[in-house]
C-alpha cells in the first residue's frame, strides 16, 4: 500500500500541561508530512480531522481508504482540500485530471472514488499537502489557483507582522460541508503570524509551515492563553491546534504557512482573541 497513517488522540489542556517537551512534540507535531514515494496521513480524534501529504515520483499515487473511516473508499464520507507546495503536479478524481502547479489548491466534494496524484516530473516532485474532515454532502470538486484567492492584508512592519491571507477553500470561492484552507505569507522584516493570537472553541485547526530558508525555524506556540506551551518547527512540518489552544508562530526569518480547519461553524472571523499582554 502506498498509502499510511498514524492515529492521534484528544488530549485535555490539562494533562498537556504536564507534557515535556518531546511528550508535547509526539502529541502535536507531524514530523514528516510529506515523504517521496509515499501518501503519509496523520489521523487525528479532534474532529476526525486528517492531516499529511502525497509525494509521487517514479509512479503515481492511488489515495487508500484506511482503516480508521470504516469505509470502501476514502472520501465515501468527506472531503478533501490539497494545496501543492512542489512543482507542478497533477490530480486526477474519477478520471477527470486537474493541474496544479505551485501554491494552487483543489477541492475535493464527498463521494469522489478515486484521487490519483502524479507529478510531472519525478525528480522535482509535486509535494500536495493534504487535509480532510468528515462531510455530510456532496459539493463539486473545484480548482484554486492562488491569483484566484481572496487576498486580505493584515499587520504591519512596525509589529513585525505584516502578512498577506490568501483564502483559498473557504465560502465565497468554494462551497464545503465544514473543511476551510488557505495560505498566510509574511512580507519581509516581518516573523509574527496571527497576532493577536486566539482561540475557538467551535473549530480546530492544523498549521502547516513552507519558505523557511535553510538554516532558520519557526517556533509555534500554543496551550492556553494563559498556559502556553512551545513548538520549535522547520520547513514542511505541521502542528495539530486542538480547540483550546491558541496557535501563533514567530520565525527567525519570513516564510509562509497554511491553514486548515473544521468544526462547527465556517465564519472564518469566529474566535475569542486573547491580548497580547495578557498571554502568560
Amino acid at each position: 500500500m502506498s498509502t499510511t497513517f498514524e492515529t492521534r488522540y484528544a488530549s485535555s489542556p490539562y494533562a498537556v500541561k504536564k507534557l515535556d517537551t518531546q511528550e508535547l512534540r509526539n502529541e502535536f507535531l507531524i514530523d514528516k508530512p510529506l515523504q517521496e514515494g509515499k501518501i503519509n496521513l496523520v489521523y487525528t480524534h479532534y474532529d476526525r480531522y486528517i492531516a499529511g501529504g502525497a509525494v509521487p515520483t517514479s509512479s503515481s499515487l492511488k489515495l487508500e481508504t484506511i482503516d480508521p473511516l470504516k469505509a470502501e473508499y476514502f472520501l465515501e464520507r468527506r472531503e478533501m482540500g490539497i494545496i501543492n507546495v512542489g512543482a507542478a503536479g497533477t490530480v486526477e478524481v474519477d478520471g477527470k485530471k486537474y493541474e496544479i502547479n505551485h501554491k494552487d489548491a483543489l477541492y475535493i466534494g464527498q463521494g469522489a472514488k478515486e484521487v490519483v496524484f502524479h507529478s510531472a516530473n519525478a525528480s522535482d516532485p509535486a509535494k500536495f499537502y493534504i487535509n480532510s474532515a468528515p462531510a455530510h454532502k456532496s459539493f463539486p470538486t473545484k480548482k484554486v489557483s492562488l491569483a484566484e484567492a481572496n487576498k486580505i492584508e493584515l499587520g504591519s512592519l512596525e509589529t513585525a507582522n505584516h502578512r498577506t491571507v490568501s483564502q483559498m477553500i473557504i465560502g465565497g470561492i468554494v462551497d464545503t460541508c465544514q473543511l476551510q484552507m488557505g495560505m498566510t505569507e509574511l512580507k519581509t522584516g516581518s516573523v509574527w503570524n496571527t497576532m493577536p493570537a486566539h482561540v475557538h472553541d467551535r473549530r480546530m485547526e492544523v498549521y502547516f509551515y513552507l519558505d523557511v530558508p535553510e538554516g532558520q525555524s519557526v517556533c509555534h506556540f500554543m496551550g492556553q492563553p494563559q498556559e502556553t506551551r512551545h513548538v520549535w518547527m522547520q520547513n514542511h512540518q505541521a502542528i495539530i491546534s486542538p480547540p483550546w489552544s491558541i496557535h501563533s508562530g514567530s520565525g527567525t526569518s519570513n516564510y509562509t504557512f497554511i491553514w486548515g480547519m473544521a468544526g462547527e461553524n465556517l465564519d472564518y472571523g469566529d474566535m475569542d482573541v486573547a491580548k497580547i499582554t495578557e498571554l502568560r
